[in-house]
Order: structure tokens, then sequence, then C-alpha cells
């Protein structure tokens, strides 16, 4: 299925959830917001939120600094 993730179409497989997604990404023990559809997604909904055709995806890291 095609989903847009920051601006980029991708090709996914059917029924990704976000957490897969952000495994997908190579983005595991980072902190960082999703948002869906301008939407924001809770990091608690992550492995049950399945991805659906078409889905706008916003993905942004917190970075630390001093």
């Amino acid at each position: 299925m095609k989903i847009t993730v920051n601006g980029e179409p991708r090709e996914v497989s059917a029924g990704l959830t976000a957490a897969q997604l952000v495994d997908l990404l190579e983005l595991g023990g980072r902190r960082l917001a999703m948002e869906i559809n301008r939407e924001i997604l809770p990091r608690s909904q992550y492995s049950g939120h399945a991805l659906r055709e078409g889905d706008h995806i916003e993905i942004v890291q917190a970075i630390g600094g001093g």
C-alpha cells in the first residue's frame, strides 16, 4: 500500500502498524512524535494502530542540546 512519510511516498505492506513503521525506518528506541493525517498518535497506541492506504505521516525526533 502507498503512504507518505515526511513528504516522501513509500510503498509498505498492508496492515503495517505505526510501531512496525518505526522499526522499518530504524527509529526504534529514539524519542519521537508521530502525526498521522494531522492527528498526533500517542506512543502507547503505536502497536495497535494499523496504517491505511493514503495515510500522510509526519515523524519528528527530539534532539537534545545545550
